[in-house]
């Protein structure tokens, strides 16, 4: 079945017969080669100047420009050493004093467990949001009152983040479904985020997975509870950066403390939520040994939730960042 809308009428030619009675423009969203090239001649007979003025659209699909096979190589080696670089230079600088011995089994499985249902969460999240955008969902969201997306948007996530964590861990089915609604919740925020190119979107998410895993090394091989004092300067940190956040809704644009806020919620919330990640691997080891130990319950669900705030913000600060490098390039 074929979804046609009518643009506007025109004389000439249809598809099948000649007429005098003026007919009407038909296009069509089926990606169809047979139909395209059936409607291909009708346009190209038309005279020029009735789409001089005329917005026109096409169903064809966009020209891609695939990078050749010495720039994939060059841009896996420019990976993987971001990569290794932040490794090593995270590991100098944080991780003088490691761990006596090896990581016990318990604490790795536990740690293990806590990463899988962050991959996870984070792919819903990745997922639902690329599906709402496809619906048309980023439109009619960015059309609403900034102030009405920030407040929904936060009583929801925080709504549902707190539903899950006060949910007994034996009540399995309650607790995921709780998870799943708090991801779809970020997801129903975070889909403009595919307004931009996917290849920021694609080099941000890379440079996330390293940053988060560099950092989960150190805390994990780190002695233990070394980190563990940063709770209270990161929380206060946290506080400037989503203060500064706010600053876009309520500073002219162009002024100067505008962008002096900016760059404390980029740059400055980048360094927050490194130190918040850090923070969050040695909270999880504590509590894997303190659920060991049956003084509180294994739920790796709860652990799951703050590394995943972690990799939220700091990939959409890293998003930024390039779209910004790439604005200034052109």
């Amino acid at each position: 079945m074929f979804l046609q809308t009518t643009i506007r009428p025109f004389a000439g030619r249809t598809l099948f017969r000649s007429s005098t009675k003026p007919s009407t423009r038909t296009f069509t969203a089926l990606r169809s080669p047979i139909l395209r090239q059936a409607i291909t001649p009708v346009r190209h007979q038309l005279p020029k100047t009735q789409f001089a003025t005329k917005r026109f659209f096409t169903a064809d699909p966009a020209v891609v420009a695939r990078p050749t096979r010495q720039q994939s190589i060059q841009k896996l080696l420019y990976a993987g050493g971001v990569f290794g670089g932040t490794l090593l230079s995270i590991n100098l600088l944080f991780n003088h004093e490691t761990r006596q011995g090896t990581i016990p089994l318990y604490e790795r499985a536990y740690l293990q467990e806590t990463f899988t249902y962050t991959g996870l969460g984070v792919g819903m999240i990745g997922l639902a949001a690329k599906g709402l955008h496809n619906m048309g969902w980023s439109y009619r969201l960015m059309s609403m009152n900034p102030w009405l997306i920030i407040g929904g948007g936060l009583a929801a996530s925080v709504g549902t983040m707190f539903a899950t964590r006060v949910t007994d861990p034996d009540n399995y089915i309650q607790k995921h479904i709780l998870w799943s609604a708090f991801n779809l919740t970020n997801a129903a925020v975070l889909a403009p985020l595919f307004f931009y190119s996917p290849a920021i979107l694609a080099r941000a998410g890379l440079y996330t997975v390293g940053i988060i895993g560099s950092i989960s090394f150190v805390g994990a091989t780190a002695k233990e509870d070394k980190y563990l004092y940063l709770g209270g300067p990161l929380l206060a940190g946290v506080a400037v950066v989503a203060l500064s956040s706010l600053a876009p809704l309520v500073l002219p644009l162009g002024s100067r403390a505008l962008m002096a806020s900016e760059s404390i919620s980029v740059y400055g919330g980048l360094a927050v939520f490194g130190g918040l990640t850090l923070y969050d691997v040695q909270k999880i080891m504590n509590n894997a040994r303190l659920a060991e130990q049956g003084l509180i319950k294994r739920d790796t669900v709860n652990e799951s939730i703050s590394l995943e705030l972690d990799f939220i913000n700091i990939f959409i600060r890293l998003v930024q960042i390039l779209a910004s490098g790439r604005q200034n390039q052109r």
